[in-house]
C-alpha cells in the first residue's frame, strides 16, 4: 500500500493554497502529514504568514472542555447547540443557509469532541480562566453564550499560528511544501472538463514592509501555475471600507453604512479573492452577512492604514449614543455586538460613548490583538498578575491609550468630562451634550450600585458576571458609583464602528469543496477560512457567540486538507490516528520536482 502511495505522490502536481493564513496553513499541515506536495501562494510577504490570526486574542469556542471542568462550567452539546441556534437564526435554510446549517452542527461537534485534543495535540495551550463573551440578549432561547466559552491561547494569535506553521515550515525544508510570496493570483484556470487546474497572476516588486504594513502592489512579472486541487483560503473583505459598505444590509442593520470606520484587519485583507473565486464559476452565499464591532478605537500608534483596536468590554459602562442617551434594553457592554451595532446605525451617527472610571478601565477594558496584550503573548505569569488581577492602572497598553488615544476625555469632575466629551463630538458633527442629560442618566445609574440587588438589569447583570469568580477576581469591577471620588478620575471613550469580519462567503459542502450555482460540488476547488464564510459560506448565520473565527479556520482548513489527501491517496488517508499517518507519509516529497526552488 505504502508504495502505491508513494507512486501516486510521484505523480501529482502540488495542491495550490491561496492565502497564507491560519486555514491554509491548517489545511497545509494535514496535506504535509500525509506527504501530498503543496504550493501555498500569498500576495504579502513572508512576514506575513499567520494572516489575521496573528493579530488575533487567540481565543477558541470550546464546548465542555477540560478548563470549564476545572472551573465548574456545566456546558454540553446541547446547550452550546440551542445557543448557536438562537444566535445563528438561519432563515434561509432551503437556500443559502443549507450548507450552513450542516457546518454548524458539525462545528458544534468539533468543539466538543475533538477541537481541544486536536490544538493541544499540536503544542496550543489555554489560560486557566474561561473567558465569558458575547454575554446575550437576556433571553434563554436567544443571541449569546449561556456559560463561558471564550479560551484564550497563551500566547494569544502568534501561539496559535505558530503551532501550525512550524511543522508547514518543517515540511518545506522536505520539499513537501513550497511558498511562493508576493504572488497576486487574479484568475482560476478551469479545464474543458470544469475542474478548476490552477490559477494566473501577478508576480509583485520585493517589498520587506514589516507584518501589517501596507504593501506595494507594483507588478513584475506575470504567472500561471498548475495544480490538482486549488483551496482559496484568503480571508474576507474587513480591511476594504468600499467593499464593507458596498454589502451593507441598511434595512435589516437600520440605516446606511456608517460614514466613518476603524480597520480592524490589515490594509490586504481586501476579499479579491472571494470575487475571483465568484467569476471562475463557484456560488458565493450570505454575502450581506458581517461582523463589525461597536467599540473600536482609533489606535494611537498605527501599523495599517486606519488601524482600529476594540475593546472587550466587561459590563460596568454606562453606554450612551450619540446624542446621549442611554442604550436601551440588553444593550449592555459585551453582550450583543449585532443588536447593539443596529440600534447605532439607527441613531443617524457612527459613535456612542462609554462614562466610566479608573477603577473600571483597570479592571475591565482588555484591547483585541495579540500586540496589545504583551502579557499574555509573551506568557509572562508575572506581568499578567500584576497588570490584570492585582493592578490598578490596567495593562500597560491600556494606560497608553489612556494617555494617547484620541477617542478618550481624563477629567476629575463630570462637567469637565462633558466639556471634553463634546470637544470631541464636534471633530464629527455630532450633537453637543447637554451636562444635566449626562448627570441625570449617571445619577440613575448609580442609584442602583448601593445594595447587592437591584431592579435595574444593567446592575443584574454585573452581579451575575461576579457570580463566576474568574470575573469577580479578575474581570468586572466591584459595583459602585461613577461618582465616587475613590475611584476616579472619570473617563469618556468614543467608540466607534470597527471593520472586521465577513460572515458569508464562498459556499462549500461539509468537505470545504466550493459549490457551484447549480448546487453541484465544483471539481478541484476548495475554500476554507473567512473567504468561506468560516464553513459553508456562513457557518455563524447572523451572529458570532466569540472563538469561532478562528476555529472555524481550523476546522475548514483540516476539512479540506483532509479531503483533498483523501481524493489524491485514496481511502488509506482516512480514519487513522494521527501517529499512524504521520508514520506511513513519512519521507520526502516531490514539490521540487514540479516548481523551481524557493526558499522560505
Amino acid at each position: 500500500m505504502a508504495s502505491k502511495t508513494s507512486e501516486r505522490q510521484q505523480n501529482q502536481k502540488p495542491v495550490i493554497i491561496v492565502g497564507a493564513g491560519l486555514a491554509g496553513l491548517v489545511a497545509a499541515f494535514e496535506l504535509s502529514r500525509r506527504n501530498v506536495p503543496t504550493l501555498i501562494l500569498d500576495q504579502e510577504n513572508g512576514a506575513n504568514l499567520g494572516g489575521q490570526a496573528f493579530w488575533s486574542l487567540g481565543g477558541l469556542f470550546l464546548v465542555d472542555s477540560t478548563e470549564q471542568r476545572r472551573l465548574g462550567i456545566k456546558d454540553s452539546r446541547e446547550l452550546a447547540w440551542q445557543d448557536w441556534m438562537g444566535s445563528a437564526r438561519f432563515d434561509r435554510e432551503d437556500d443559502e443557509d443549507y450548507w450552513p446549517r450542516k457546518w454548524a452542527r458539525a462545528f458544534v461537534d468539533f468543539a466538543t469532541d475533538e477541537m481541544e485534543n486536536y490544538v493541544k495535540a499540536r503544542g496550543l495551550g489555554f489560560l486557566f480562566n474561561v473567558g465569558w463573551a458575547e454575554r446575550g440578549d437576556g433571553t434563554a432561547d436567544g443571541h449569546g453564550n449561556s456559560v463561558p466559552r471564550f479560551h484564550l491561547s497563551w500566547g494569544t494569535g502568534p501561539e496559535v499560528v505558530r503551532v501550525f506553521a512550524e511543522p508547514v515550515k518543517e515540511a518545506a525544508t522536505r520539499g513537501v511544501v513550497q511558498f511562493k510570496f508576493r504572488h497576486c493570483v487574479d484568475e482560476l484556470i478551469v479545464d474543458e472538463s470544469g475542474r478548476a487546474v490552477g490559477v494566473r497572476g501577478r508576480v509583485l516588486e520585493p517589498d520587506d514592509s514589516p507584518r501589517g504594513v501596507k504593501s506595494s502592489r507594483v507588478a513584475i512579472d506575470d504567472f500561471e501555475m498548475y495544480g490538482s486541487s486549488i483551496v482559496v483560503a484568503s480571508g474576507g473583505i474587513g480591511g476594504n471600507p468600499e467593499a464593507v459598505k458596498a454589502a451593507w444590509p441598511a434595512e435589516r442593520l437600520g440605516g446606511e453604512a456608517p460614514k466613518n470606520f476603524v480597520i480592524g484587519v490589515p490594509h490586504h485583507v481586501d476579499g479579491r479573492m472571494i470575487g475571483i473565486t465568484e467569476k471562475g464559476g463557484a456560488r458565493i452565499v450570505n454575502r450581506d452577512r458581517m461582523w463589525h464591532y461597536t467599540e473600536g478605537l482609533h489606535n494611537w500608534d498605527p501599523i495599517w492604514p486606519g488601524h482600529g483596536i476594540r475593546i472587550l468590554p466587561a459590563p460596568s459602562s454606562l453606554w450612551l449614543d450619540a446624542t446621549g442617551k442611554k442604550l436601551p434594553g440588553h444593550l449592555y457592554p459585551g453582550s450583543d455586538t449585532l443588536a447593539t451595532l443596529k440600534y447605532i446605525c439607527s441613531t443617524g451617527y457612527d459613535y456612542t460613548w462609554f462614562i466610566l472610571d479608573q477603577t473600571i478601565i483597570a479592571r475591565e477594558f482588555a484591547l483585541s490583538g495579540s500586540e496589545q496584550n504583551p502579557d499574555i503573548t509573551g506568557k509572562s505569569v508575572w506581568q499578567f498578575l500584576t497588570t490584570r488581577v492585582f493592578g490598578k492602572k490596567g495593562t500597560v497598553p491600556v494606560q497608553k491609550f489612556q494617555k494617547n488615544g484620541e477617542d478618550f476625555v481624563v477629567r476629575d469632575t463630570l462637567e469637565e468630562l462633558v466639556e471634553g466629551m463634546n470637544e470631541l463630538a464636534r471633530e464629527r458633527d455630532g450633537p453637543i451634550l447637554e451636562f444635566d442629560a449626562i448627570k441625570k442618566a449617571v445619577d440613575i445609574r448609580d442609584s442602583q450600585m448601593d445594595n447587592p440587588y437591584s431592579k435595574d438589569a444593567q446592575a443584574m447583570l454585573i452581579a451575575n458576571a461576579r457570580n463566576y469568580f474568574p470575573d469577580k477576581r479578575g474581570r468586572v469591577a466591584p459595583p459602585h458609583r461613577l461618582l465616587d471620588p475613590a475611584h476616579g478620575p472619570l473617563i469618556a471613550v468614543r467608540l466607534n464602528i470597527l471593520t472586521r469580519k465577513t460572515l458569508g462567503g464562498i459556499e462549500t459542502n461539509l468537505s470545504s469543496n466550493a459549490m457551484r450555482p447549480d448546487g453541484s460540488p465544483f471539481p478541484g476547488l476548495y475554500a476554507a477560512g473567512e473567504a468561506a464564510g468560516f464553513g459553508g459560506g456562513g457557518v455563524h448565520g447572523y451572529n458570532s457567540l466569540e472563538g469561532t473565527f478562528l476555529g472555524g479556520c481550523i476546522f475548514s482548513g483540516r476539512a479540506a486538507g483532509r479531503a483533498i489527501a483523501e481524493e489524491l491517496l485514496g481511502k488509506e488517508s482516512k480514519g487513522h490516528s494521527d501517529d499512524y499517518i504521520d508514520d506511513m507519509y513519512s519521507g520526502t516529497g516531490l514539490i521540487n520536482d514540479f516548481l523551481p526552488a524557493t526558499s522560505y
